[in-house]
């Protein structure tokens, strides 16, 4: 199945760039994605099984944030406690402060039955489960919380306040009184201030990566729930409910408490007004989406290899640019969570994959290239996002702001065309746009 081509439909003359088609696209309220159902339908169905493991990631980030905190060996952090499987998602249920899904407000069903049975089908001792590695592998999730820490300065106030003297007066709080009863610990931290400072910095991160998938997860169940009803006609109404939804929860605040005993210690107070916009949702696009760093074994970071840019501003390895190797790493290409996701594929996208993929074995690959096309149409949300909260109207009539417009989708879709590294290989945005690329 092909696409229908977009034909500009603004007062200026046709594109030059070497996406004219996808730029033309956007300029009507597309996606950088072609409006067919196949894809719709790829899309939702990796929304689906992305949101399943999605509830637990967002839930034991939260954990290891507020509870687990700097336990130097905390060997049970991915064993989730029974209180933060109950923990209410404050944008589902009946008591959300905002619902954007019908469903429950507690841990999803189909994620509680794999937790208690796993990949094997077996209800035996979780260690076990564990030590097979037959459970949800948050390894991932910490490679998105690395990458957004060590990609500092996206943007956003967070940044500058996790160095200022404020943030580490809080933080030094909460490290004693977590360590109160550790005279060795108390002595390290005496000896290497710094070091368990940028601990503790990366515990923050993990907060808002987890109030950031919070809201993420219920939105992806509940554009799996219209999918099912039939509510969507096409790619555009899947990437509009995306970016309403973004502006819609813009404002949501984004903080870090720690819970020693029965206290809690505010080490970024939600007074201090920060946003999950842009301290978490515009950073974690750019860090993850784009950034990251690529995987051991795929780039050589020896300097004489240049194999990687000198300037980690230069760094464009995201989830956009991942080769789908089924190498089993949590980094980029991240087939974590690709395997993660395997366990919840809905019933349609497992027969689509059935009649396309060479056997089950192949399956993988094809979710990694359908998981890379859900990725456009989230990132294509992005980019309009910050078109409306920054530019102007698609039907402006001032032909100037439509140019103002077209410089921006240009200069977006310039981040795939870039030649050095073989980032413009890598990034696929003209394969997406042939249906036959699986």
């Amino acid at each position: 199945m092909t696409a229908t081509l977009t034909e500009p439909t603004t007062k200026l003359p046709p594109s030059t760039h070497p996406y004219a088609e996808v730029i033309h696209r956007l300029e009507a309220g597309g996606s950088m994605l072609p409006d067919t159902p196949e894809n719709l339908m790829q899309i939702i169905g990796l929304y689906k099984a992305y949101a399943v493991p999605m509830d637990f990631y967002w839930r034991d980030l939260l954990y290891i944030a507020e509870q687990v905190f700097l336990e130097p060996i905390p060997a049970f952090k991915y064993f989730l406690p029974q209180e933060y499987l109950d923990l209410p998602n404050h944008y589902a249920g009946d008591t959300a402060d905002l619902r954007f899904w019908r469903g429950e407000a507690t841990a999803h069903p189909e994620l509680l039955e794999f937790m208690d049975k796993g990949e094997l089908k077996a209800k035996i001792p979780k260690i076990f489960h564990h030590l097979y590695h037959d459970r949800i592998n948050m390894e991932f999730a910490e490679e998105c919380m690395r990458a957004m820490l060590w990609h500092r300065g996206m943007g956003g106030e967070l940044e500058p306040y996790m160095d200022s003297e404020e943030y580490k007066q809080n933080a030094d709080r909460a490290i004693r009184a977590f360590f109160k009863n550790n005279p060795v610990m108390l002595g390290l931290y005496k000896l290497f201030p710094d070091m368990f400072m940028e601990q503790c910095r990366q515990s923050t991160m993990t907060s808002v990566l987890g109030l950031f998938w919070e809201i993420m997860a219920p939105v992806f169940f509940e554009m799996s729930d219209i999918y099912d009803e039939g509510g969507f006609k096409g790619v555009p109404d899947a990437m509009d409910f995306l970016v309403n939804g973004i502006f819609a929860i813009a404002g949501r605040p984004i903080y870090h408490r720690v819970k020693i005993g029965d206290e809690w210690i505010d080490i970024v107070p939600k007074s201090k007004g920060f946003t999950w916009l842009y301290e978490a949702a515009f950073p974690y696009v750019e860090a993850v989406f784009y950034r990251t760093s690529p995987f051991r074994g795929t780039k050589s970071y020896n300097a004489q290899a240049h194999e990687v840019p000198n300037d980690q501003n230069d760094f464009h390895f995201g989830i956009l640019y991942a080769d789908k190797f089924p190498v089993g790493s949590a980094g980029i290409p991240p087939t974590l969570l690709h395997q993660d996701m395997y366990h919840f594929l809905p019933q349609y996208l497992i027969d689509y994959y059935k009649q396309h993929c060479r056997g089950e074995d192949d399956m993988l690959i094809q979710l990694a290239v359908s998981f890379q096309r859900s990725m456009y149409n989230v990132t294509s949300a992005v980019i309009q996002a910050g078109r409306a909260a920054l530019l102007y109207p698609l039907d402006d009539p001032n032909p100037k702001h439509l140019l103002a417009n077209r410089h921006y989708f240009e200069g977006q879709l310039n981040r795939f065309c870039n030649p050095k590294y073989g980032m413009d290989k890598a990034a696929r945005i003209g394969m997406v746009q042939d249906q036959n690329y699986r």
